[in-house]
């Protein structure tokens, strides 16, 4: 049985619990990891686990969320079978599986029993500014204060591969700063750091303060050391954060990012991801109203776009009885 991780668990089903235990006859508790209750991340595990919830009597799996540290963390913990299933961004699904780039992953090696299910929403990076501390394009942040990710993060692990791209370390920073994301905006307003860098699915409440409590503007993400970046990973993707979504930032903004992916183990059944998958995709219209950063997925992007590890038995399965693989 896994036991829970000690962190705060928010529960969609009225249960309690100190491991994933097996509720009635033929029923299987899962749980999700997520990130941070202000980002996407929390509202998307939400939204699976609701559809998961709504199908309970009929394939006999309930689920629930946790709020984690993000994507490395959620790997770290499918893999050591605490977490059934979790959000990760695309570019960690594939170093993981891999074993490389980052240390966590390379002192582990390759987590060949990780599996991808679907991918989710698209997440450029966001890097947003105090208008007075003039940084327009992402090589101004050199001698700045930023907030680059809490520790152990995603975040953070993707902007130690961007800023290496720029040929810089955090000691070309002023402040590497690493406060939890609902801190930022009113680290921003309060002027004590200049910017802060994560990735997000659009619109974000968290841009969206910091563009309405003071004066804020988006960085240009973009260049030749970045399109070298995004055409060395198939992970990567080149994109804009759209004029006029945000106060105060009228146009498209450069820049790239990954897609959120939701992401198991072979640990977890093949006939549990198979009912998580089919209550995702036997009410995808609903599913695209849950959340504003869903409004434009299609069926093919999310079977087909991200993937980066082998997909799940239950997700090939389901797949194939729709005629998508």
């Amino acid at each position: 049985m896994r036991v829970l991780s000690k962190i705060a668990v928010v529960s969609l089903v009225a249960t309690s619990f100190g491991a994933t235990p097996v509720i009635g006859a033929g029923q299987q508790f899962v749980t999700i990891g997520t990130g941070g209750v202000t980002g996407v991340y929390y509202p998307t595990g939400g939204a699976i686990c609701r559809l998961v919830n709504k199908g309970r009597k009929e394939h006999g799996v309930r689920c629930s969320v946790e709020s984690t540290g993000g994507s490395v963390y959620n790997i770290n913990t499918i893999r050591g079978g605490e977490l059934d299933m979790g959000v990760a961004q695309s570019d960690w699904q594939y170093h993981a599986y891999n074993g490389s780039e980052k240390k966590s992953f390379i002192d582990a090696g390759p987590y060949k029993e990780l599996r991808a299910v679907f991918s989710v929403h698209p997440e450029p990076i966001s890097i947003v500014a105090r208008k007075d501390a003039g940084i327009k394009h992402i090589s101004d942040l050199k001698g700045k204060r930023v907030n680059i990710g809490n520790a152990g993060s995603g975040t953070e692990a993707t902007w130690n591969v961007v800023w290496g791209a720029m040929g810089m370390t955090n000691k070309d920073l002023k402040l590497a700063a690493q406060m939890k994301s609902s801190e930022t905006p009113g680290a921003l307003c309060d002027n004590k750091i200049d910017a802060f860098f994560w990735l997000v699915g659009n619109p974000a409440a968290l841009n969206k303060e910091a563009t309405t409590t003071c004066e804020a503007n988006f960085v240009a993400v973009d260049g030749m050391a970045i399109d070298k970046l995004v055409n060395k990973f198939p992970f990567y993707g080149t994109t804009v954060i759209p004029g006029g979504m945000y106060r105060g930032n009228p146009d498209d903004v450069p820049t790239f990012g990954v897609l959120a992916t939701f992401v198991s183990s072979t640990a977890t059944s093949a006939d549990t991801i198979y009912a998580v998958v089919k209550s995702v995709f036997e009410n995808f219209e609903s599913f695209k109203k849950l959340h504003p950063a869903f409004g434009h997925l299609t069926e093919k992007d999310m079977v087909s776009k991200g993937i980066s590890a082998p997909l799940h038995e239950g997700a090939k399965r389901y797949y194939k009885e729709r005629g998508w693989l």
